[in-house]
């Protein structure tokens, strides 16, 4: 904690940066920042908070690509079950409530998976949990982080209920009245044999200005699902579901920072691979072409036209990929994301997100998808369900 500019600076030192920082006392992330140096740390103590010895600043350490994980599990005080497992598809930094996830996890090795689920259980026994208990991880490097522990329900709750065919406020609402969970029949974690992508819906199109950048601070107001056999099929549902058509053919937009041109690599072999032509502003471009991709060049807003913004208005692009890196980045290429938004096209604002719609679309033109009701899904989950590992990995 820090009550002051000189606090802070010394926490940030200690604990070094990059750091998230946030007042006392807020939901939804608000005010919350990840901060990279003394800059940004000045700016954020003077302008966005007022500080005072009744309202410290809370300082922790930011995990950079690490993935985020959600746990929901429900004891009666005896027994205590893994509700379910989410793996974040955006990194740890997006607030839980804007990352779009999978159930069961898509990536994730056993060995952790097991460990994510112990690690819960003994939570849940040491604080004397009855009812729901939501545990947010992160993994790094193989190595598993507790963010927070919530002994309540989550808003991933109703998510997990869907994907697993079971009702979890039902049965934390009757052993927190006293019936066990060994008398509801609900001993052990429900596997599904298909693979359930929750997807956050945002309003930005209805405020005029707004960015679409996401962060630590809570944007999304509502969620959809999609399901499928594989997390490419699910992820596309979702994506249709809100509202984002993933394109099947056209030229994709690629413009990111630094950090993340290794990444962008095989995201843009893909989508070559599966007949799309690539555009990139010069960095990008530069870069892909060292690593032996066909990409052509496209001139910044700033470098005059005929530049990115104008190609996107003529309805020359189908899907956009733009990570920005700090402020002046972001400030940089505002017009890209809230043209691309303004006109319906996709967009995607981390590797993650557009790794996954990578996937999205190779899945829709290789394998197409079915509909199905939930309740032919639920049909679908058999009586093998030990741990929370998949029926694959556990193979």
């Amino acid at each position: 904690t820090a009550r002051s500019l000189d606090e802070a600076r010394k926490v940030a030192k200690r604990i070094g940066y990059p750091v998230v920082v946030r007042p006392s006392y807020v939901l939804g992330g608000r005010a919350m920042q990840i901060v990279f140096d003394d800059k940004s740390l000045r700016n954020y103590m003077k302008e966005a908070v007022k500080v005072s010895t009744d309202h410290p600043i809370l300082i922790d350490k930011f995990l950079e690509k690490a993935i985020e994980i959600d746990v929901d599990c429900i004891s009666d005080g005896r027994t205590s079950v893994v509700a379910g497992v989410m793996e974040h598809i955006e990194e740890a930094g997006v607030h839980s409530g804007d990352s779009a996830c999978c159930l069961p996890p898509h990536s994730l090795n056993p060995k952790v998976l097991r460990e994510i689920e112990r690690q819960t259980i003994a939570m849940a026994k040491e604080l004397g949990v009855v009812g729901l208990m939501n545990v947010q991880f992160a993994v790094k490097d193989g190595i598993i982080f507790i963010i927070e522990v919530n002994p309540r329900a989550s808003r991933t709750v109703p998510f997990v209920s869907k994907a697993v065919g079971k009702p979890l406020a039902k049965l934390a609402a009757k052993a927190m009245a006293g019936y066990s969970l060994k008398k509801q029949g609900f001993t052990r974690s429900i596997v599904p044999p298909y693979l359930s992508v929750k997807e956050a819906v945002f309003p930005f199109e209805k405020f005029s200005g707004v960015d679409t950048l996401l962060g630590p601070e809570m944007k999304s107001t509502g969620e959809v699902m999609g399901i499928g056999r594989d997390f490419g099929v699910a992820f596309a549902k979702a994506e249709i579901a809100a509202g984002t058509l993933l394109p099947l053919r056209g030229k994709v937009f690629i413009s990111v920072n630094d950090p993340d041109k290794t990444m962008a690599q095989p995201i843009a072999q893909k989508l070559l691979d599966l007949g799309f032509k690539l555009l990139a502003t010069r960095g990008t471009q530069s870069y892909l072409e060292t690593q032996g991709l066909e990409c052509e060049s496209v001139n910044k807003v700033q470098e005059g036209s005929p530049h990115i913004v104008d190609l996107l208005k003529n309805g020359e692009v189908s899907m956009v990929i733009n990570t920005p890196l700090g402020k002046d980045s972001a400030q940089d290429s505002y017009s890209i994301r809230r043209t691309a938004l303004e006109y319906g096209i996709p967009y995607f604002t981390t590797m993650a997100a557009a790794d996954a719609a990578a996937g999205g679309i190779a899945s829709m033109l290789k394998k197409g998808f079915t509909v199905l009701s939930l309740q032919n899904y639920h049909q679908q989950i058999g009586a093998e369900v030990s741990g929370m590992l998949p029926a694959q990995a556990r193979a």
